[in-house]
């Protein structure tokens, strides 16, 4: 069975840090770019980046210009894990954050990001 699934949000003050995870079961994501969006209550979602996969190594790419300098991507193949890590976090940052592989039509569930002080 293949999914993703997410873990490592929760509640943080504004500043802090989180890192996110999105553990991918099946072999076929290896080889697969994996995309972080996130969606805040009452909002669309958001494309927040992405991190490609192959032999010559994995690119990461930030996408939303508003994390840009605070938020990275990094992969992990043999641990099959994907993270976003959060820095300097701010309020606007609260929202579920999901991670997918779109053109394969591949969801995870979510994991809510609540930034408060």
């Amino acid at each position: 069975q293949v999914q993703l699934v997410e873990s490592g949000g929760g509640l943080v003050q504004p500043g802090g840090s989180l890192r996110l995870s999105c553990a991918y079961s099946g072999s076929i994501f290896s080889d697969h770019s994996i995309t972080w969006y996130r969606q805040a209550p009452e909002n669309e979602r958001e494309l927040v980046g992405s991190i490609s996969s192959g032999t010559k190594g994995n690119f990461p790419i930030i996408y939303l210009d508003s994390v840009k300098g605070r938020f990275t991507i990094s992969r992990d193949n043999a641990k099959k894990t994907v993270y976003l890590q959060m820095n300097s976090l701010k309020p606007e940052d609260t929202a579920v954050y999901i991670c997918a592989v779109p053109h394969l039509s591949v969801w995870g569930q979510g994991t809510q990001v609540t930034v408060s002080s």
